[in-house]
């Protein structure tokens, strides 16, 4: 009798425990599943707050810019300085030394053209020994790169009437807006048109311009 009941007392204990097991485990995985669902809602939560807040936009304000290229054109010479040793009556007394002009531009579009001028101030004494003795502008000859040699008689831009000569003209497109060009001089003095000149040191100054059209 003590042995059954003990045997009818077993199995309400098992069955007990069971049910406490099971309980346990389905309060544990409910418990995770809740913890998982409130971590994803208040993701979506911070999520959606930072979507919200990234659509938010400040007025627009504009900044002004302005950048300018100035347009330019300039003359460089090798040398500033030409002597000459003079023959009385003779048409050939070529200066000591050449002078190469360099000509260097940055243009806008509507330049066309950069002309290069030599001149003097006045064509009926482009050299004097300053006592009334004169080498006219006519007398006067330049060669630019080879080139034979010309009297500077013409009348340009610069300088006294019929006191010059056009150098160079370099015809400017698309491609060289920014360039340079190259001239290199060899000068004289043609004395044979004045066969009395007396001795004496005559100075002057040829100038060289160059102009953008």
């Amino acid at each position: 009798m003590a042995g059954a009941g003990r045997g009818a007392e077993l199995p309400p204990l098992r069955c007990f425990q069971g049910m406490d097991l099971d309980h346990h485990v389905g309060m544990t995985l409910q418990t995770k599943f809740v913890r998982i669902a409130l971590l994803l809602a208040l993701s979506l939560i911070v999520l959606g707050r930072d979507a919200e807040a990234q659509v938010l936009n400040s007025g627009a304000k504009t900044i002004t810019l302005q950048a300018v290229l100035t347009d330019s054109i300039s003359v460089s010479l090798s040398s500033s300085a030409v002597n000459f040793n003079l023959t009385a009556g003779s048409a050939s007394n070529p200066g000591s030394t050449g002078v190469t002009a360099t000509t260097s531009w940055l243009l806008k579009p509507s330049a066309g053209t950069v002309t290069l001028y030599a001149f003097f101030s006045s064509s009926a004494a482009a050299l004097t020994d300053g006592a009334g003795n004169n080498i006219p502008s006519a007398d006067f000859q330049i060669s630019d790169n080879a080139g034979p040699f010309t009297a500077l008689t013409t009348t340009v831009p610069f300088g006294g009437a019929s006191a010059g000569l056009t150098l160079s003209s370099t015809r400017i497109l698309g491609n060289n807006r920014s360039s340079s060009h190259t001239d290199v001089l060899n000068f004289n003095i043609n004395l044979s048109t004045l066969p009395n000149m007396p001795a004496g040191t005559f100075t002057g100054t040829l100038t060289l311009q160059a102009q953008a059209i």
